[in-house]
């Protein structure tokens, strides 16, 4: 006896006779020593449901009286208010007796760990201590459960879990809805397939609407794992009995009911032992008119069998989805274990596990770049298969949508070439404005590089972030390093591939080819250009005639399309003739076809400042001095004439044939310039780097430290793995015996003590169907 245990008491008094343990005691047991393997570790941590009996009953129903009946022993708090406010998980263990045995009975607490209780008042009071821990002073409730396993010769195997009364009038620091409360953790203990309900009801109440039967029928509809259990019925009104009741006429149950006779309180103040009360009962089931011929369905000897063998055969029943319920959990274990693989001590040892972390990352980074991860996703692309997606779906496909010339237009165009003809009138349309207006849009291309470069680095670093090597999570400080490695390394490949693309950006803005053989040609751009305007006059003379003076702009492009190339001589007729619409314009220029852009005619007169011959002259009118407007701060040219629509219009042919080369050009050599400089650079480089960085035996120390959550974790784990490979081979111990029949259930062959097999309907089939299988 340990120092911490009770001593037994010099006379304990038992009259009971003794049950006979053969009952239930190859299965019952298997379960009740699980739930011990399965208690330390708690039901937060480990979630296993397993078959047990819960005592449901409103307050005042008898429910204490049952369960210490069913002990033979006063041991349960009691009062007139609620008294269980804690779930309270009993269980019964036979202890056989042996020679020299005294027969001791005693119990022992969860919370109180190596300490026996020989006196059972001491553990009503340390249930009573223990609800108040949990439950407050006052009359609160709670779901936290108080665990008493009861050692006795005189009990047969089982586990149950006697759970608050049903209460309606909250008191005390209850709160107002502690009706809803106590159903609630009721319900959740109840509808679990593996329980079976022991719903307790008074038989001075309408069995009709007893609060037990209705949650039980709410929580097992079919009612094949409820058992009723009627009680207080010796203080029914004379004349009336509960036979219809019991005999499932009223409220039908598959498993029945059973009718107990309680202690009274009277009896209770009067210390009447319940040996007493037992013999008491025997005596009124068998002297009652009613009751003596329902011998199967009165007692609490017949209660206790019968629960003893329906749940043992739940058990039988239960013990395949036990199993698969507890490997599920194991696996669940052992996956998370082996995120926290073994403790390394060893220097050597550290340097084996970093250099498998490092190369294992490396390995993933590779394989998701390349597309032979073994982990492929269905749902959406990863991967270099993102890279990719971003050079032809977003990088190509966007310079294709570019419009060559965005960004200028005519005024800019007709601008650009005036200004390369500075201050006097050039004979030829200058290819100054063509080559700096296709530098400026070839300049536009420069961003847009750099961006998928961007993108490129973001996905490279989406790709490190998703390596998850099993090892390294449990080293946090390693996994910072290395992604403050991999940050600077793709850093580091940024920069040469961002430099490559300037440099490829500026090798055509340097080097205008215009003898590109996809060149459009100065030729091929005026021939479009006349055919462009053609289409246009053609149009124009369609919707509206032309108008025919002296200074119709429709002169200049029909002699275009006629081909003619026209001169500083054609001017308008003298001898005071009007210019007809066959005349030229003298503003026109002349154009040189065999140039890029042509040649340029100078300009002459203009008829509408010049005096024709034969008019008189008006000098002696005109004022003796000419006063010129100022010239405003901003220059920009009037309207555009035709040579110059059609000047514009050659440039814009050439810009954008030119603009197409170079976009190709683009298109082609910066993904090659990514894929060099930052990704396969990467695949190259980056194990090399993390080796030169971080295998250092000075570092193994710190890279390798866990973090004390994952040491908990891993402890933790690693009891619940021993917890639940303690249960499996205990489970698969039995299996074999349920499987061929050797644990099966032993019915008493004493008429009296037999049970009814009509109030336990499918039991013998259940049975011999789970048997033989």
């Amino acid at each position: 006896m340990s120092m911490g245990e009770d001593t037994r008491p010099v006379n304990p008094v038992r009259s009971k006779p003794k049950a006979s343990p053969t009952i239930g005691s190859s299965l019952v047991p298997i379960i009740n020593k699980l739930q011990e393997i399965i208690a330390p570790v708690g039901s937060d941590l480990l979630d296993i449901s397993l078959p047990l009996v819960a005592v449901v009953g409103s307050q005042s129903s008898g429910k204490s009286s049952v369960l210490e009946a069913l002990v033979g022993r006063d041991f349960l708090p009691r009062g007139c208010d609620i008294c269980t406010r804690r779930p309270l998980l009993l269980v019964l263990e036979n202890r056989p007796v042996s020679p020299g045995d005294d027969g001791a009975e005693w119990g022992e607490f969860r919370h109180l760990p190596g300490k026996r209780f020989y006196d059972f008042s001491k553990i009503r009071r340390e249930i009573q201590a223990e609800t108040d821990r949990g439950a407050g002073l006052n009359k609160g409730v709670s779901d936290k459960q108080i665990f008493l396993k009861i050692f006795s010769p005189n009990v047969l195997n089982m586990m149950l879990v006697d759970l608050p009364g049903i209460t309606k009038v909250p008191v005390g620091d209850q709160p107002n809805d502690i009706e809803a409360r106590v159903r609630k953790m009721i319900m959740a203990q109840i509808r679990q397939e593996k329980c079976i309900i022991l719903a307790v009801s008074p038989a001075n109440s309408d069995l009709a609407t007893s609060d037990a039967l209705q949650m039980a029928r709410e929580a097992d509809p079919t009612g094949s794992r409820t058992i009723g259990v009627i009680t207080k019925l010796d203080i029914m009104d004379r004349g009336t009995d509960a036979r219809n009741f019991l005999l499932g006429k009223v409220v039908p149950l598959r498993l029945g009911y059973i009718g107990v006779i309680n202690r009274s309180q009277e009896d209770i103040n009067k210390n009447r032992s319940i040996a007493d009360a037992l013999s008491h009962e025997e005596k009124f089931f068998r002297d009652h008119p009613v009751y003596s011929g329902l011998s199967g369905c009165c007692g609490i000897p017949q209660l206790s069998r019968k629960l003893n063998q329906i749940l043992e055969q739940h058990i039988r029943m239960a013990l395949p989805s036990l199993k698969s319920e507890l490997n599920s959990e194991m696996n669940a274990i052992v996956k998370e274990l082996q995120t926290y693989g073994n403790v390394v001590e060893a220097n050597v040892e550290k340097g084996v596990v970093l250099l498998n972390i490092l190369s294992k990352y490396c390995e993933d980074f590779y394989a998701m770049v390349d597309g032979s991860s073994q982990e492929i996703s269905t749902k959406e692309l990863s991967g270099g298969a993102r890279i990719h997606y971003i050079f032809q779906s977003i990088f190509v496909k966007s310079l294709e949508e570019v419009d060559p010339c965005e960004g200028l237009n005519d005024d800019d165009i007709r601008i650009a070439i005036q200004n390369a003809a500075g201050a006097r009138n050039a004979l030829i349309v200058p290819e100054v404005p063509f080559r700096v207006l296709v530098r400026r849009q070839i300049a536009q291309l420069l961003d847009p590089s750099l961006q998928c470069v961007r993108y490129v680095y973001d996905e490279l670093m989406k790709i490190s972030r998703a390596c998850e090597v099993t090892d390294l999570q449990r080293f946090p400080k390693l996994r910072r390093r290395m992604d403050e490695i991999v940050v600077k390394f793709l850093r580091e490949g940024v920069k040469p591939a961002e430099r490559m693309i300037g440099h490829l950006i500026e090798m055509e803005m340097d080097y205008i080819n215009s003898s590109h053989p996809n060149f459009l040609g100065g030729s091929k751009a005026v021939e479009l250009a006349l055919e462009q305007l053609r289409s246009q006059q053609g149009i124009a003379d369609v919707e509206k005639p032309i108008e025919k003076s002296q200074n119709s702009r429709a002169v200049i492009p029909r002699s275009l399309m006629n081909g003619a190339l026209l001169t500083q001589g054609s001017r308008s007729s003298v001898n005071n003739e009007k210019p007809t619409s066959s005349g030229v314009n003298t503003s026109t220029r002349t154009w040189g076809i065999s140039s890029i852009f042509g040649t340029r005619g100078s300009s002459g007169g203009n008829p509408s400042n010049s005096r024709t011959l034969g008019e008189p002259d008006d000098s002696d009118q005109m004022p003796s001095t000419i006063q010129l407007i100022e010239p405003p701060s901003m220059l920009r040219p009037l309207e555009a004439t035709e040579n110059e629509t059609v000047e514009i219009f050659v440039t814009k042919l050439l810009i954008r044939s030119y603009y197409d080369i170079v976009r190709k050009n683009i298109q082609d050599l910066v993904p090659k310039a990514i894929m060099h400089f930052l990704v396969n650079h990467s695949k190259r480089k980056l194990q090399s780097t993390f080796i030169q960085k971080l295998y250092r035996e000075d570092l193994f120390e710190e890279l390798l430290l866990e973090e004390d959550d994952v040491v908990l974790k891993r402890k933790r784990n690693q009891e619940l793995f021993q917890v639940l490979q303690e249960a499996i081979e205990m489970l698969e111990e039995v299996e074999s015996d349920v499987a061929t029949g050797r644990s099966h259930l032993s019915f008493c062959t004493d008429a009296s003590a037999a049970v009814d097999s009509s109030s336990v309907p499918g039991i013998t089939y259940q049975l011999r169907s789970t048997t033989k299988r």
